[in-house]
């Protein structure tokens, strides 16, 4: 039986629920995450198709270029203002939830580290997570 991922924003207005499973979950210390987190980095769990991702609510969005160039829309709640998730123009087809946006946090199991080349030494990660200085490439 598969279990679903179920999430939403801090007010609840915002809700989403897949059944899918993540393909990538990465800690992400890009400037981005941690200028939108307020702390050393931001957690998600990327998602093979956003269509296969039921979202309630009404979000706001707003995009911005990564550290990669490639643009980012970021989804938060106008009520709350809690970040929800995150989608990449580049791969349209992708969808990236906020570890913390789970109902269930306990679910995200990080696989690496990304843009550890932007990282501090006040944010100190899981030291047997494999780190990449940028996006993996393959």
């Amino acid at each position: 039986m598969t279990r679903s991922y179920t999430g939403g924003c801090a007010c609840g207005a915002i809700r989403y629920e897949t059944t899918s499973e993540p393909i990538f979950q990465n800690h992400c210390q890009c400037r981005d995450c941690q200028k939108r987190s307020g702390t050393g980095h931001a957690s998600f769990l990327t998602f093979p198709r956003q269509a296969d991702v039921t979202i309630t609510g009404d979000v706001k969005t707003w995009r911005v270029a990564g550290d990669s160039g490639n643009e980012k829309i970021h989804a938060f709640c106008p009520t709350c203002g809690a970040p929800v998730y995150l989608m990449l123009a580049a791969m349209p087809e992708l969808i990236a939830v906020h570890a913390a946006s789970l109902d269930d946090p306990g679910r995200f199991n990080p696989q690496v580290v990304t843009y550890s080349i932007r990282g501090h030494a006040w944010d100190r990660l899981d030291p047997s997570l494999q780190t990449f200085e940028r996006l993996p490439t393959g």
